[in-house]
Order: C-alpha cells, then structure tokens, then sequence
C-alpha cells in the first residue's frame, strides 16, 4: 500500500437521529448520529445496556460475515453495520458516534438513503486532522468457493467499483453488473436507495429462525420465480447495485480511502472483510518499515 495524497477529516456538525424497525429482531430502533473529535474514528455505542463501551468500526473488529456485517462481542456487539457505514462514507463523514439503543439500525427501506438523508440534515465540519488516501501497486486478488474480489491499481483520481452479479442460469435474479465512481453525488444517484435482496427460500429460512418477523415483501426486495414479491425494482440491475453499496460500507473499516478500481464477482460480505483486512494488515507492515527506516 503507498500513500498517495491526504484530505482533512470530518465529522457532523450537530446530531441527527433516524428511527425504525429492526430487519433482524422485529425492534423499533433509535439511532443518533453523534458529532466525534478528530481522530475518533467510526464508533457504535449500544444506549439499551448499562456500561455499554463503544465499538470502533475497524476490521479488527468484525466478529460475523453471515448475509451481514457484525461488531464486537455480546452483549454490546451491534450487527447489519454495512449500511450506516457506506452512507458515512458517502459522505465522508470520518468521526462520528452512532449510538442505537438494540443490536441492529433501523432496517428503513433496505438502503441507505435514510441515514444519508439524516446526515445531510445534520451538516458536516472539516477537521485539523488529516487522512490518508492509499494505492496498490499492483492487483490485491482475493478468491473463495469462484467468488473473486480484486483491487486493480488504475490511472485517475479517486476510486471505482464494479461488480459481477451471477446466481446461475435457474436462478430468478438475472445476470447483471454495475459500475460506479465512488463520488457522493453517483453514490445517491445510482446505489443509496438500492435495497437489500434475498431469494424467498431464504426468507422462508430467516422466519422458521425466528429472524425477520415484522419485516415484509414490501419493505425489501424477495424474489420469487418470477421476479421480485410484492414490489417493483427501481432499477433493472438493483441488486448489483446494491451489492456494491455492502462494499462500499465494508470496506470502509478498514479506516483509510482508497484510490484504485475494486472489481468483484460473486463476493460479499465475507471477502469485503477479508481485503479489508489484507489491506490493513499490508498498512501496518508499511508503517513498521517506514519506522525501520526512520529509526
């Protein structure tokens, strides 16, 4: 990983709160966005235990991958972070509080834009402190069960992501792909309001378990033989879309930006986690030489 340019950090300027039901448990939820000093970082606090202690967002503190994203350990732990995470970094928000009073945000609408919406509304301060935008000197390639997930070194400022949707030919999602450059007016546009997706045998699955009960086919997107339940897409390739939002919020713990092209197929949330984690680990070895170096 080389560093390659830097910008000032930022966090809200006052708080801004989002409520709703819980995808996951069935709760009403309430979040609060919170504004955090320099340097902080992204942290979740659970407000409905007593000596809760805040959760960094960091990959090293990932303790599940399973269809979602999950932080800490019981009983603060706090889990489905991928949404609240792409949104803060659509917005490069980079210090923030959230603190949410059960295990999981709002499920919302199954995107992000409500919490993109609320952040909005809450303004944002530049800080005195700087962050880093990192690069790859060559390919980053991950691969597991023929899913792949690579970060491509590319010409250009900024970053790209693109993803390769494929459930094979009986399946009622259809092949599709999208790409996008990660600036925040593109990420509103073309991937916030895209929404979470599962198949109905996995819904089926979810409900024996007790997982889900007040959420319906109208509140995201269930596919059934024929195309999603009770809903309509609000694009033909919403579901590659939305997997590139996951991406965007995973790999955001790893804490630094990221300047390249991110190209996946197949993958989620278990190897979003697994590059952020490679390229976290690649980070502190450069830092443990460029000290070598310097001692």
């Amino acid at each position: 990983m080389i560093p390659v340019s830097t910008r000032f950090e930022r966090t809200i300027a006052k708080p801004a709160e989002v409520e709703g039901i819980g995808f996951i448990t069935g709760a009403f939820v309430h979040l609060r966005f919170c504004p955090a000093a320099p340097g902080t970082g992204i942290q979740f606090l659970r407000t409905d235990i007593a000596q809760s202690v805040p959760i960094r967002a960091h990959v090293g503190n990932v303790t599940g991958t399973q269809r979602r994203t999950t932080l800490g350990e019981k009983p603060f732990q706090v889990t489905l972070v991928e949404h609240v995470l792409a949104a803060l970094a659509a917005l490069r928000v980079d210090n923030c509080l959230v603190e949410l009073n059960a295990v999981e945000p709002p499920g919302l609408d199954g995107s992000c834009l409500g919490f993109i919406e609320a952040l909005k509304s809450a303004g944002s301060e530049t800080q005195s402190s700087r962050r880093t935008i990192y690069s790859v000197e060559s390919p980053v390639i991950l691969e597991s069960n023929g899913a792949t997930l690579a970060l491509h070194p590319c010409e250009g400022e900024g970053l790209k992501l693109t993803y390769f949707l494929d459930y094979g030919n009986h399946s009622p999602i259809h092949r599709q792909v999208h790409t996008l450059k990660f600036e925040l007016g593109n990420f509103i546009r073309e991937v916030a309001n895209c929404r979470t997706f599962l198949l109905e045998e996995e819904a089926s699955q979810l409900r024996l378990l007790g997982l889900g009960c007040r959420t319906t086919t109208q509140d995201l997107l269930v596919f059934g033989k024929h195309g999603p339940i009770d809903n309509e897409l609000r694009f033909a390739n919403e579901p590659a879309r939305h997997k590139i939002l996951d991406m965007v919020g995973d790999l955001a713990l790893l804490g630094a930006d990221l300047r390249g092209h991110v190209v996946a197929f197949r993958s989620g949330h278990p190897l979003n986690v697994e590059m952020a984690r490679t390229l976290a680990a690649r980070l502190g070895s450069a830092a443990a030489a460029r000290y070598l170096l310097a001692a």
